[in-house]
């Protein structure tokens, strides 16, 4: 049963954890050199901002040294100002790559440093500050968590303003919301587009799995059965040299099978490529003529008119991959094909074994009947020997195709006095043939 209330891994959510794993995975491939510096280049954008932003400490600094306060609360606020302005640089470089419980303790410490000489000077004014810790915490904590504790730092500052001086400095309120926001965003945008850079190395990867792999099944169903056909032939002409010496039946088995070797390099060349194309018509004669070299009855369908043409190519790789199986596989005497609109049948006699039941060809078989929105059944026949079923998808599923439309033909004399949206006894409204 589907769990509606499963959320998406993909889906966002305020409660996750930002993800900037994106900038320690090592890139690889003949790109990796330029994919690497575009992930450094992203991380000192985040950092470079951070350091320029907290250049506006330097100006705090300066005011709370002409101050009036205490000198050694003066210079300890200075002190903590600094390492809190230092900090900002070390906290956006190595925060994203910590653990959960480090970039709460990263954050923790941020806040305190940025929060302590407002406390240690009774101003509110200086938790104007805490920009910097609150654009770390939209960097390193889950949304919501980051909003709350930006909330509270902007409520906080406020009710202490109304508190100590009986009026609020809403300029230094919208400087604490407006720089934490533009630090924010340029965070998320950093976010996004590493994301989808990394998004996009990893369709680029499989790509090119997906690739590799349409080779690999195409190399299969080639090679295998040119191979095996192959083999049999070699086998064939070998008899004829030990028992009869027949050179001109030997030199017609070694002509086929150059003739075969060219048709099977042809192939390889065109899978390549990607423009090999394959015929159900030209399957079925190769088919007969490899079982017929190996001793095997062949009954084979004469005419394939009725296959759907979307279909045939796709059968044709069917009809090639359970031959071979046949030939290498199986001890059977004769091998039956049949086809219709939709399906082809290949059924045996002999005893399959497990290589032919559940082998390579088969599964690539399955993913090419998928492509079609097909499917491919094999398995032991009700009669003995082994069977290999293709059902192409049900033509009744797909929508038909609209027609051009018709002209309206003029009513007729007749035709004139009929109520509208209707016609002639036996004819539909726009007045065609009976149907």
């Amino acid at each position: 049963m589907l769990d509606v209330g499963a959320r998406d891994p993909d889906e966002f959510s305020a409660d996750r954890w930002p993800d900037w794993s994106f900038w320690k995975e090592q890139p690889d491939g003949p790109e990796a050199y330029g994919r690497g510096r575009g992930r450094n280049r992203g991380r000192v954008v985040v950092a470079a901002a951070t350091a320029l932003a907290s250049l506006a400490l330097i100006a705090r600094a300066v005011d709370i040294a002409h101050g009036t306060g205490p000198a050694p609360l003066t210079w300890l606020a200075i002190g903590l100002v600094a390492c809190y302005g230092v900090g900002c640089l070390p906290a956006s470089w190595y925060g994203p790559m910590a653990l959960r419980r480090g970039r709460v303790a990263i954050v923790a410490v941020m806040f305190l440093l940025g929060a302590a000489p407002a406390v240690l000077l009774a101003s509110p004014y200086h938790l104007t500050d805490l920009t910097y810790a609150l654009a770390i915490g939209l960097m390193l904590l889950p949304l919501r968590h980051a909003l709350l504790l930006g909330l509270g730092t902007v409520l906080g500052q406020i009710l202490w303003m109304r508190l100590a001086q009986g009026g609020v400095a809403w300029a230094q309120v919208a400087i604490l919301v407006g720089v934490t926001a533009a630090l924010g965003t340029v965070f998320a945008l950093n976010f996004t587009i590493g994301h989808l850079r990394a998004a996009r190395e990893q369709v680029r990867r499989l790509a090119v799995n997906e690739e590799r792999e349409r080779v690999a099944r195409d190399m299969h169903d080639v090679l295998g059965h040119s191979l095996s056909t192959m083999t049999v032939k070699l086998g064939l002409t070998r008899r004829i040299l030990e028992s009869t010496g027949d050179v001109a039946l030997a030199v017609g088995q070694v002509t086929e099978l150059e003739t075969m070797a060219r048709t099977a390099l042809s192939d390889v060349r065109a899978t390549i490529s990607g423009y090999r194309t394959l015929s159900l018509d030209s399957e079925l004669a190769g088919a007969r003529l490899a079982l017929r070299a190996a001793g095997v009855r062949a009954d084979l369908p004469a005419t394939t008119d009725a296959v759907r043409p979307e279909l045939r190519e796709v059968f044709g790789y069917v009809v090639r991959e359970a031959v071979t199986n046949v030939l290498r596989h199986s001890d059977a005497e004769r091998c039956t094909v049949r086809v219709g609109p939709d399906w082809v049948e290949v059924t045996d006699d002999g005893s399959p074994t497990g290589d032919a039941a559940a082998g390579n060809g088969l599964t690539g078989l399955t993913e090419r009947m998928a492509a079609v929105s097909g499917t491919l059944g094999h398995g032991a026949a009700p009669g003995g020997g082994f069977r290999v079923v293709a059902r192409g998808p049900d033509p009744a599923l797909r929508p038909a195709p609209p027609g051009p439309p018709r002209p309206p033909r003029p009513p007729g004399p007749s035709e004139k006095t009929e109520r509208p949206g209707t016609g002639p006894t036996g004819t539909d409204p726009t007045g065609d043939e009976p149907t």
